[in-house]
């Protein structure tokens, strides 16, 4: 099941500062962000053995997640807010504000073969 986890955020006159230190339960091999996304949805896969933590660092989106037993929606909408998602857990992202900015850290590198596109059945 996926996991919602507040990261350690410090907060004074200056401004915010968001720390990502002992909290993401896996090595992190890879990173990448999705950002001016249009109406579209995206992802609709799941994987292998990939794990994933989603940090919506700008904006806000929705991500909607199936592990076969359950269906979650997560609303991302601040950037100390980190969304891991399993291998299992078969997710979409939707409705991106327009300065939505989305990072995700993943455990592997990239491997066209690591991801699973069929839905699980209803």
């Amino acid at each position: 099941m996926p996991e919602l986890i507040d990261l350690k955020t410090h907060t004074d006159e200056k401004g915010n500062l968001t720390v990502i230190e002992k909290v993401i339960p896996f090595t992190i091999n890879r990173i990448f962000y999705i950002y001016g996304v249009d109406e579209s949805c995206r992802g609709g896969h799941r994987h292998k053995t990939t794990v994933q933590a989603a940090i919506c660092i700008q904006g806000s989106c929705r991500i909607i997640n199936n592990n076969g037993l359950a269906t979650e929606v997560f609303i991302l909408d601040k950037p100390s807010r980190c969304l891991i998602l399993n291998p299992e857990d078969w997710h979409t992202m939707d409705h991106f504000s327009k300065d939505a900015i989305l990072m995700v850290l993943a455990s592997t590198e990239y491997d066209p073969s690591d991801y699973i596109f069929t839905p699980y059945s209803e």
